[in-house]
C-alpha cells in the first residue's frame, strides 16, 4: 500500500526477494510519484500509524532505538488466554524461530531478518499494542509473541473500521406465528439452550469514540467480543511497517510470514476441544462447539447457524432382433436382448414420476433461493453487515500499486489509481484471454475423452463375449457400451480433479494480476473465474452425453465420422439416459468422497506428523498458544472452496435431476456429513481463523439464480431428447392404434419394434461391410435405433412420419414445461418478500435509535454548549457595560 505520509512513501513489499530495491512494476522507487490516500479510512489508519511510529525511523542499519516485547516464562496455566498477569487477553499470536539458535546459522541473512522483526515489533508497541514473548517448551528455537490490544486501541480502530457495536438491547416483541404450534417438533432439532445459551440481541451502530456514553457498555472486557478483537488486531498487523529503504516503507504481517521472518500468525482457540477447561476464565466455547456442533450425535440438529415394455428381454422378441454393428470392421452384429439388464435399470429413472419430480425440483429451487434471501437478510442484520459495502476499505495490495494521479469526478480532487484506462483495458483483455484459453483446454480434454470412447468401444466390442449367457453375471451387465461408459467416466473424473488443482492456482494468479480494489471485489472476481472453469470442467461431459451423443450418427449405410476417422458413437437402444446417470454418479459421488477424505485425512495426517516431531506426550503440557501453533493454518481461501463445493453440488442436483432423481437425497446425506466434518476440522485440526465480515454470499447468489433458470431448460431437454418418454407417449397415444397402428386399444406392445428401423446389409459402404464376425449367422438385414423408412421404400433411409411426430412433441413439451415452471417461479419470487417483516422492523428501529441516541443527543449537547457560551458572552458584555454606566 502506498500513502503520502510525513516520512515519505509507504509501500507494501510484494516482491519475494527481501534484497530488492523497493521497485514496483519495474518502476524505481525514486522515480515513483508521492501519493495521497486512496481512501479516507485507509488514509486515516496509516496516518494514525505514522503518528505513533518511532520518530526518525530510517534504514535498519542505522536504527538502534527498538522497543522490544517483555520476555516471560510460562506460568503453567495450559488453557490461559491471558498474559502472565492474568489481566490482558491474548488477541493474536506471532511465532518466529530464534536466529541465534538455528543449526544452520547464516549470519548476514539471519541478522537482517532479526532486525526487520525487531523493527516490526517495536512499531507494534509504538502503535499501542502490548506484546509479551514466551519461549517454546517443546522446541527452544521457537518464540511465541502474544499480542494484546488495550481499550484505547480497540476504540480507536473500531471507529476507523466503522465496526457496529451495541447501542441498546432489542426491545421489539417477538411476533407469534402459525408455526408456534410445531415448537415441540422443532425443539428436537434445536441446540440445547441450557448448554449453548443464545446470544442477546442488540440494536447496533458504527462506533464513535466521542459518543461512547451512548453505547451499551456494561463491561469493557466483554464489549469487544474475541472475534472483533482479533479482527482489529489483524487490521493493525497488516499495516505496520518493518523496513524503510530509499524512502520506501514496507509493511504487513502477511509478507513477514511468507518470507519466513515469522513462522505463523493466528488468533487462539479458547480451550481444548475434547474436555472443558479447568481454568474458570476460559469460556469453553470450542468444547461446546465440538460437543453440540461437530460431534456425530448432533448431526440431526440445526447448526448453531412403469411404461417399459418387456420386449427387450423377451428371447422371442429381443433375442431375435439382430442389431447392426456400431463401428467399422471390428464390431459384430449383436442381439437386442444383451441390453436387457441396462433397460431394466433405465426404467427406474425414465418414467413419468421423473417428470413430476423434475417439475417439483424446478419449483423447489425457487423456494430455496427466496427463503435463503430472507434468511440472509436476517443474518445481515444479526451480524451487522447491512451497510458493509459502504464501509469496506481498499485492499493493501491495490493501494500499493496506486501510482497514477487522476481527478475524481465526484470530489474534483486528486486521487491515486493503480493503472490508467488503457492499462485497465489491457489487463481485462489479458485476463479474459487467459480464462478463455483454459476453457478451451478443458473442451480439448472433453474431446480427448470422446475420442477415447470411440476408440475403446471398438476394442470392447471385439473382446467382450458376443452371445448372451444367462448364467454369467458379468456378461449380463458388462456390455461394450457399459464398459466404455464406466471407464470413460473414471478417466474424466481423474482429468477433472487434475485440471482443478492446476486452474485453482491459475485463477488466483489471474485475479491478482487483475488487481480488484476491495476484498469483496477480489472474491467476486475469483468466484466468477473459478465457477466458469468448474462449470465447464464438471458439466461439459454431462452435457455431451445428454444433448450430443447419439444425436448425429447418421445410419449404418452413411455414418457420421469425427475428424474424418472415428465413427460417432451411438446410444443404447433405450437411449443415453442410463449412461448420463452413470456419469453423474461417478463424478458427483467421487467428488464428494474425495473432498471428505481430503478434508478429514489430510489435516489429521499433517497434525499427526507434527505431533510425532515433538516430544512424546508433551502436547498436554504445552500452553494454549503452542498447541494451536501445531495445528494446520486455514488459508485465506478456505471458505471459498467450501462455497465452491456446495455450488457445484447444487448444479448437479438441479441441472440433471431428471436423469438422476436420487441426486438430491445423496446431496442431503453428503451435506449432513459435510457439516460435521467441517465442524470437526475447524474445532480440532485447524488454527482459529481471523474473523472477516461479508455483507452476503457475493457472486454466489447470482450464480445460483442462473443455475436455477438454466436447470429448467436442461431438465426439459433431458426429458425430451435424452430420455425415451416422449417417443413412448407418442407411440402410445398415436401409433399403437389406427390409422398408424394395428392394435385395437392403446398399448405399448410393439413399441421396441416400432423404434428400430431396418437396414439392408448389402447397402453397407466399403468402409463397414467387411465385417469378420459371422457368429450370429449370415443376415440380409439388421436393425438400428432411428425412425427411418425401410430399404425398398421410395424414400428409403429418410426420416418417417413417426420421427416428425416425435420432434414436434418434444418441442411442444419443452415449451409447455418451461413456460409453466417459469410462470410459477416468477410468481413465487414476486409473492415472497426478500426481507421478512420482523427483520424490516428491527432495521427501522435500529436506524431510529441511531438517529435519536447519536445525532439528536449530539445536537442537544451542541445546543446546551451554545447556551452556556451565550450566557458567558452576555455576562462579559454586562461586566463591560456596567462600569461605564456607573
Amino acid at each position: 500500500m502506498q500513502m503520502m505520509t510525513r516520512d515519505g512513501l509507504l509501500e507494501m513489499e510484494l516482491e519475494e526477494d527481501d534484497d530488492d530495491d523497493g521497485d514496483i512494476g519495474g518502476v524505481p522507487a525514486s522515480k515513483r510519484p508521492l501519493m495521497a490516500p486512496a481512501t479516507l479510512p485507509s488514509g486515516l489508519v496509516l496516518e494514525n500509524l505514522e503518528q505513533r511510529i518511532v520518530s526518525g525511523f530510517g534504514s535498519l542499519e542505522s536504527q538502534q532505538d527498538f522497543r522490544t516485547p517483555e520476555f516471560e516464562e510460562f506460568n503453567g496455566k495450559l488453557d490461559s488466554l491471558f498474559f502472565n498477569d492474568g489481566q490482558r487477553r491474548i488477541d493474536f499470536v506471532l511465532v518466529y524461530e530464534d536466529e541465534s539458535r538455528k543449526e544452520t546459522n547464516k549470519k548476514g541473512s539471519n541478522e537482517k531478518q532479526r532486525r526487520k522483526r525487531r523493527a516490526y515489533e517495536s512499531n507494534l508497541i509504538c502503535d499501542g499494542l502490548q506484546l509479551e514473548a514466551t519461549r517454546s517448551l517443546l522446541d527452544d528455537k521457537l518464540v511465541f509473541v502474544k499480542v494484546h490490544a488495550p481499550w484505547e486501541v480497540l476504540c480507536t480502530y473500531a471507529e476507523i473500521m466503522h465496526i457496529k457495536l451495541p447501542l441498546k438491547p432489542n426491545d421489539l416483541k417477538t411476533r407469534s406465528s402459525a408455526f408456534d404450534n410445531f415448537n415441540w417438533f422443532t425443539k428436537v432439532l434445536q441446540v440445547d439452550e441450557s448448554i449453548i445459551k443464545p446470544e442477546q440481541e442488540f440494536f447496533t451502530a458504527p462506533f464513535e469514540k466521542n459518543r461512547m456514553n451512548d453505547f451499551y457498555i456494561q463491561d469493557r472486557d466483554t464489549f469487544f467480543n474475541p472475534a472483533t478483537r482479533s479482527r482489529i488486531v489483524h487490521f493493525i498487523l497488516s499495516r505496520i511497517k518493518y523496513q524503510v529503504r530509499d524512502n520506501v516503507k514496507k509493511f504487513g504481517i502477511n509478507k513477514l510470514v511468507s518470507s519466513g521472518i515469522y513462522k505463523a500468525a493466528f488468533p487462539l482457540h479458547d480451550c481444548n476441544f475434547s474436555s472443558p477447561s479447568e481454568d474458570l476464565s476460559c469460556p469453553n466455547e470450542r468444547y461446546l462447539l465440538y460437543r453440540e456442533w461437530a460431534h456425530p450425535r448432533s448431526m440431526y440438529k440445526k447448526q448453531p447457524l412403469d411404461l417399459i415394455s418387456k420386449e427387450v428381454c423377451d428371447p422371442d422378441i429381443g433375442g431375435k432382433i439382430i442389431m447392426c454393428p456400431q463401428c467399422d470392421k471390428l464390431c459384430p452384429f449383436w442381439k437386442l436382448n444383451v441390453t436387457c439388464e441396462s433397460s431394466k435399470k433405465l426404467c427406474l429413472f425414465d418414467s413419468f414420476g421423473t417428470l413430476v419430480f423434475a417439475v417439483f425440483m424446478g419449483v423447489w429451487v425457487t423456494l430455496f433461493l427466496e427463503f435463503w434471501k430472507r434468511r440472509q437478510a436476517e443474518l445481515e442484520y444479526e451480524w451487522d453487515t447491512v451497510e458493509l459495502q459502504q464501509e469496506e476499505q481498499a485492499r493493501p495490495e491495490y493501494e500499493a500499486r496506486c501510482t497514477h494521479v487522476v481527478i475524481n469526478e465526484i470530489t474534483q480532487e486528486e486521487e491515486r489509481i493503480p493503472f490508467t484506462t488503457w492499462g485497465k483495458c489491457i489487463r481485462i483483455t489479458l485476463c479474459a484471454s487467459a480464462v478463455f484459453f483454459w476453457i478451451l483446454l478443458i473442451i480439448a480434454s472433453v474431446i480427448g475423452i470422446i475420442v477415447y470412447r470411440l476408440s475403446v468401444f471398438i476394442v470392447f466390442s471385439a473382446k467382450l463375449p458376443k452371445n448372451l449367457n444367462g448364467t454369467d453375471p458379468i456378461q449380463k451387465y458388462l456390455t461394450p457400451q457399459m464398459a466404455t461408459s464406466i471407464t470413460a467416466s473414471l478417466i474424466s473424473f481423474i482429468i477433472i480433479m487434475i485440471l482443478n488443482i492446476i486452474y485453482e492456482k491459475v485463477a488466483i494468479m489471474i485475479t491478482n494480476f487483475e488487481l480488484p480494489r476491495t476484498q469483496t471485489d477480489y472474491e467476486n472476481s475469483l468466484t466468477m473465474k473459478m465457477f466458469l472453469f468448474q462449470f465447464v470442467n464438471y458439466y461439459s461431459s454431462c452435457f455431451y452425453i445428454a444433448f450430443f451423443k447419439g444425436k448425429f450418427v447418421g445410419y449404418p449405410g452413411d455414418p457420421v465420422y469425427w475428424l474424418g476417422k472415428y465413427r460417432n458413437e451411438e446410444c443404447d437402444p433405450g437411449g443415453c439416459l442410463l449412461e448420463l446417470t452413470t456419469q453423474l454418479i461417478i463424478i458427483m459421488g467421487g467428488k464428494a468422497i474425495w473432498n471428505n477424505i481430503q478434508e478429514v485425512l489430510l489435516p489429521w495426517v499433517m497434525n499427526l506428523i507434527g505431533r510425532c516431531r515433538t516430544v512424546s506426550g508433551a502436547e498436554k503440557k504445552a500452553p494454549r498458544w503452542e498447541q494451536d501453533y501445531h495445528l494446520q493454518p486455514m488459508g485465506k481461501l478456505g471458505l471459498f472452496y467450501e462455497y465452491l463445493e456446495m455450488i457445484i453440488q447444487f448444479g448437479f442436483v438441479t441441472l440433471f435431476v431428471a436423469s438422476f432423481p436420487l441426486a438430491p437425497l445423496l446431496a442431503l446425506v453428503n451435506n449432513i456429513l459435510e457439516i460435521r466434518v467441517d465442524a470437526w476440522k475447524l474445532t480440532t485440526q485447524y488454527r482459529r481463523m481471523v474473523p472477516e465480515k461479508a455483507q452476503d454470499i457475493g457472486a454466489w447468489q447470482p450464480i445460483m439464480q442462473g443455475i436455477a433458470i438454466l436447470a429448467v431448460v436442461t431438465n426439459a431437454m433431458i426429458i425430451a431428447f435424452t430420455s425415451d418418454m416422449i417417443p413412448r407417449l407418442v407411440y402410445y397415444w398415436s401409433f399403437s392404434v389406427p390409422p398408424y397402428g394395428d392394435h385395437p386399444h392403446y398399448t405399448m406392445e410393439g413399441y421396441i419394434n416400432n423404434t428400430l428401423s431396418y437396414f439392408n446389409v448389402a447397402d453397407f459402404k466399403s468402409k463397414s461391410k467387411e465385417n469378420p464376425y459371422t457368429e450370429l449367422g449370415d443376415y440380409t438385414t439388421c436393425r438400428y435405433r432411428d425412425f427411418r423408412y425401410p430399404p425398398g421404400h421410395p424414400q428409403e433411409y429418410k426420416h418417417n412420419i413417426y420421427y416428425w411426430h416425435v420432434i414436434a412433441a418434444k418441442l411442444a413439451f419443452i415449451i409447455v414445461m418451461e413456460h409453466i415452471i417459469y410462470s410459477v417461479k416468477f410468481f413465487i419470487s414476486y409473492a415472497i418478500p426478500d426481507v421478512s417483516k420482523s427483520t424490516k422492523s428491527k432495521i427501522r428501529r435500529e436506524k431510529y435509535l441511531t438517529q435519536k441516541l447519536l445525532h439528536e443527543n449530539h445536537l442537544k449537547d451542541m445546543t446546551k454548549n451554545m447556551g452556556v457560551i451565550a450566557e458567558r458572552m452576555i455576562a462579559v458584555v454586562d461586566n463591560n457595560i456596567r462600569p461605564k454606566s456607573d
